[in-house]
């Protein structure tokens, strides 16, 4: 594999969401490790599966594989970061001030913000600790989906600036109070991301059109951050062999060749490997190995017989009883590369259709909405969450509400502290209530973020609503929050897309916990591109078929109490009337 070859200290997985960035993290670290270095697999997404695929339980603190020599994990979880950060600047002031200053210095505390920082801060820390870097040859980061990525990566610099400037003072007060002591920890990580020998960025897609270009947004994005060697991944190819006699198969194949055929002219000078679909789960160190071996390309299917198809509910089914009194807030979510984008516009268009006023918008950095539509229709509008946007238009109101009573010093003074990094955090969850609020007149359709990065929009909401809930303790004004919104089951409903393989699923249903204690009960479930509903004769596409068995019965019997199942397409739902047909597929 050339990305393995002469493999640097650090090296970053990144792309798409569901393109099998953890597979090929795990997989390259047990190559090192077999190869006798002593490796450290990271994972930065907020919505970590690195111990599903290890089959271990590995958490906030460096772990050692089992039956792996020379390899341990780590999963940055931010709830736990954010803590420990906490603790950290509020500690050493107990028995120091009084109740009052303590509480509010823990309240300065307690939003997105701090968690950002604090995840951020142990990233920093893995790239400039000496004991850290002493201790492993290669430390392998297996990152969230490309826009929180890009973020992460923009971080340390952004900080470092920000630090250096002197600035600071106002909205982020508290979660500032404990950044000047890690000036030296950020300049240490630019320098080492900077650096090519020491840094390799792998971009991982799929033979998908949608998945290319956005490995080619990502490449411009971290070139333009000063990333400019990197090295590219096709994952998941389906061998030329298992086209004939199957027309489904034929079809798939047919798409990604022309997928690669016009990839992007940004893409073909990086050093690309291709890996083959494969016909086993990639779950357990066994599958791991197989997936980077020469012999795995081989590698015998189990079963060729016929898959025995259960009787499913399809996605027509969900639509009428999303209908309700006329309006609304429906949210898809879950992992990266389900089809959250697909679903969200089929629905949309749907309830268009029957004369609904329908406004389909993503909160997803990496969203292709406009992409998927490939047209216009009447009822419908969309839009998207534009961080930059919205960051800008959160600077001007607080310029036009705070800063028209303060002398020219007072407002350069705001305008610094408004170039803060928590200021994005801020700007989006501002959009996002809007985009609630708008729910209670019309259908607002919203394509999520991939999981961990919409749990730490949730977060944001939940502390905004534990806020006003301590202002308005002590008096009788009713008020609503975002969260009490989401709440509610008649204003808003929650669909889950997930796969019907292990790590989606359990992911999905990592998900549904999260939201369950947040007071979200999620409405549905919907398990995407389902072979074994598409009926197909390949062999390695049987054996895979059969796979989803578990998961499908898993989904129906432990997990939703509405689900539906979407076939996969022989033609990429992209295009109005193809994602129309989703409501007619039959299963």
């Amino acid at each position: 594999m050339l990305f393995l070859t002469e493999t640097p200290q650090f090296l970053f997985f990144t792309g798409k969401g569901g393109v099998g960035k953890t597979s090929m993290a795990c997989a390259s670290a047990i190559k090192l490790a077999d190869a006798g270095r002593r490796v450290l697999i990271v994972s930065t997404d907020p919505a970590s599966n690195v111990g599903q695929v290890f089959g271990v339980s590995i958490g906030n603190v460096i772990t050692a594989i089992p039956d792996v020599v020379n390899l341990s994990a780590l999963e940055i979880d931010p709830q736990a970061a954010a803590q420990i950060y906490r603790n950290r600047i509020v500690g050493p002031a107990r028995g120091h001030v009084s109740d009052v200053v303590l509480k509010s210095m823990e309240e300065q505390l307690s939003g997105a913000c701090t968690t950002e920082i604090a995840a951020f801060d142990e990233f920093t820390d893995l790239l400039t600790n000496p004991a850290i870097l002493n201790d492993f040859d290669h430390i392998i980061f297996d990152t969230a989906p490309t826009g929180h990525t890009i973020r992460m990566l923009q971080l340390p610099g952004a900080w470092s600036g920000f630090l250096e400037e002197g600035k600071g003072d106002a909205s982020c007060l508290g979660p500032l109070a404990g950044l000047e002591k890690q000036r030296e920890q950020y300049h240490a990580a630019v320098d080492a991301l900077s650096d090519p020998q020491r840094t390799r960025m792998v971009l991982v897609a799929r033979a998908q059109s949608a998945t290319l270009r956005e490995a080619a947004r990502t490449h411009e994005e971290l070139a333009d951050i000063g990333f400019k060697h990197q090295y590219l991944v096709i994952n998941g190819v389906l061998p030329e062999s298992e086209v004939a006699g199957d027309i489904l198969a034929a079809a798939v194949w047919k798409r990604e060749q022309a997928a690669l055929t016009a990839m992007p002219a940004i893409l073909c000078d990086a050093p690309t490997d291709y890996v083959p679909l494969q016909a086993f789960n990639l779950v357990g160190l066994d599958a791991l190995r197989a997936l980077l071996a020469p012999e795995s390309l081989v590698r015998k299917h189990e079963n060729s017989l016929p898959v025995e198809i259960p009787a499913v509910p399809g996605l027509s089914n969900l639509i009428g009883s999303l209908v309700g009194s006329g309006h609304g807030l429906i949210m898809t979510m879950g992992k990266g590369g389900v089809g959250k984008t697909t679903v969200a516009a089929a629905i949309a268009i749907e309830l268009a259709s029957r004369g609904y006023p329908v406004h389909l918008t993503t909160s997803d950095p990496a969203a292709h909405l406009i992409e998927t539509l490939d047209g216009t229709m009447e009822n419908l509008t969309v839009s998207r969450i534009d961080p930059q946007v919205e960051i800008e238009r959160y600077r001007a109101q607080v310029m036009k509400s705070k800063g028209k009573e303060l002398d020219e010093q007072g407002r350069a003074l705001l305008q610094e502290d408004l170039r803060s990094p928590c200021t994005e955090e801020i700007a989006v969850f501002q959009a996002f209530s809007r985009i609630i609020r708008e729910a209670g007149r019309k259908f607002v359709v919203m394509d999520t973020a991939p999981t961990g990065h919409t749990l730490l929009l949730l977060d944001a909401t939940g502390a905004y609503h534990r806020d006003i809930e301590r202002q308005m303790a002590n008096t009788s004004v009713h008020f609503t929050t975002p969260m009490m919104q989401l709440q509610d089951p008649n204003q808003t409903k929650v669909v889950i897309v997930t796969l019907a393989e292990t790590t989606p699923v359990l992911e999905a249903a990592g998900l549904q916990e999260d939201l369950r204690r947040a007071g979200i009960e999620p409405w549905a479930w919907i398990i995407n591109n389902s072979l074994a509903m598409a009926n197909p004769s390949s062999s390695l596409l049987r054996q895979r078929a059969r796979n989803e068995l578990v998961q499908i019965n898993d989904v129906a019997s432990k997990y939703a109490s509405r689900w539906a199942v979407i076939p996969l397409q022989a033609e990429e739902p992209v295009g109005l009337e193809k994602l129309k047909s989703l409501l007619r597929a039959k299963n």
